[in-house]
This record gives C-alpha cells, sequence and structure tokens, in this order.
C-alpha cells in the first residue's frame, strides 16, 4: 500500500498529504482544502483507511480548509498550532509535540513561526511537511498574520536546516511544478537562503511588495473555525 499521496488545489496550488499506516490503515491528513471534500473522502474510502487526524500548518489565507468537514464525517480530530488560535480543533499544539497513529508512527510538531507567527512544520518518517515556512527554491511572504522575516530565517536556518541534507522537503504550495526538495538542496540552492545573512534576509523580505492575498479576507476568519460555517470563531 502506498503510505503517502500528495494531492495538488491547482487554483491555489496548494498541496495537501494523506500519510498512511499500512498495517493499520489509520491515516492523518495534512492541509485539505474544502473544494477537495469528496476527493479525499472517496480515497479514504477506497483504500479503507480510518482517518485519525487533520493537521493545519497554520490558518491559510488562499483558500479553506475542509478539516472541520473532514473531522465530521469521520470522527477524525483536528489538531492545529497553539499559537493559530484555531479554537475549534481538539488539539492544540505546542512545540515538540507527538501524535501517534497506527502501530508504530509518530508525527513531531515543530514550531515554525515566520510565515504566520504560529506556524508549525511536521516531520514523519525522515520528511518535513513545511506549509508555507520552507518552499522549493523560496519560503513564505512574511507581511501578514504577524509573520516576521527574522523569525523565518531562525526557523529555517536553526531548526529545519538541522535536519539531514537527505532529509525530504514536502511544501505547502509550489507554483512551478516542483514537488518535493530536500534539506541539502534547499541549503545550497534556495536563492532567498542560501550564503544570506539574517539582516539581507530581512531586507530581502521587506522589499517584495506582494499583492495581498486575493482569499485572505475570507479565508483567514473562515480557517480559524476549521472552516465551518456553523460555529463562532473565538
Amino acid at each position: 500500500m502506498q503510505t503517502l499521496h500528495q494531492l495538488f488545489d491547482k487554483e491555489s496550488c496548494t498541496f495537501t498529504y494523506l500519510l498512511i499506516d499500512a498495517s493499520s490503515k489509520e491515516a492523518v491528513m495534512i492541509d485539505p482544502v474544502d473544494k477537495h471534500l469528496s476527493e479525499y473522502l472517496a480515497l479514504i474510502k477506497q483504500q479503507g483507511l480510518t482517518l485519525k487526524y487533520v493537521l493545519e500548518t497554520h490558518a491559510h489565507a488562499d483558500h479553506i480548509t475542509s478539516a472541520g468537514d473532514l473531522c465530521k464525517q469521520t470522527g477524525a480530530q483536528a489538531a492545529t498550532p497553539v499559537h493559530c488560535h484555531i479554537t475549534p480543533a481538539e488539539i492544540q499544539l505546542v512545540d515538540g509535540q507527538t501524535l501517534k497513529f497506527g502501530a508504530n508512527q509518530e508525527i513531531l510538531a515543530i514550531h515554525t513561526p515566520g510565515h504566520t507567527a504560529g506556524s508549525m512544520t511536521f516531520y514523519w518518517k525522515q520528511q518535513l511537511f513545511t506549509g508555507d515556512t520552507l518552499l522549493i527554491n523560496g519560503c513564505g511572504r512574511t507581511d501578514f498574520q504577524s509573520g516576521d522575516a527574522r523569525a523565518l530565517y531562525h526557523s529555517i536556518t536553526h531548526k529545519l536546516y538541522c535536519y539531514p541534507d537527505d532529509t525530504v522537503v514536502y511544501p505547502g504550495h509550489d507554483y512551478q511544478g516542483k514537488t518535493s526538495s530536500t534539506i541539502g538542496y534547499e541549503k545550497a540552492h534556495n536563492p532567498r537562503l542560501a550564503g544570506k545573512s539574517v539582516a539581507e534576509f530581512e531586507a530581502m523580505m521587506g522589499a517584495l511588495k506582494l499583492p495581498k492575498p486575493k482569499m485572505i479576507e475570507v479565508a483567514v476568519p473562515a480557517n480559524l473555525k476549521l472552516g465551518l460555517t456553523d460555529i463562532q470563531a473565538a
């Protein structure tokens, strides 16, 4: 059985990941998109899986999550970064917390602030699911949702770059048709970080002047409620 499915939303260029323990058929999903709920449910049914957790790397600004609906329809629990204040989630993840599923599977939550103050990366089986923290040949922007360029630089260079060079990087987005990278590749080639001091990185990020995500006013409030319309955010 395939133990990792990488799914893609073309509109927002978002990756969603389904992690599977083959022996027990328990599974975990990371960063699901609302428009693909039926596809996720069909895949889970087809594979005969029990979805245990739905994880969010942060409160997204470019799409609405289907985490709440997935949990409602499968009985899974939502697990989100505590500093993102996604209050409906049953599990509020802190730095260093682990989630266990299947026979002996373990996911480590790593607080990697910078893109947003609460952003997390998830580590599983020599693979890092980096959300918008570290992208392939790039990184997340730092100009909204308590973003902080210095914090992002530290998260990447002092936390993620501490993993072995052959650790696989699975990002939350890619806009160039790439699907994965490695820590070693990003250390050597990432144009936003390779050979750059923190001061140079801060100056570069401050000069980007990117347009505001078109869905931010709708997506963030919705994602603070796990994408559910029948509850109020705290």
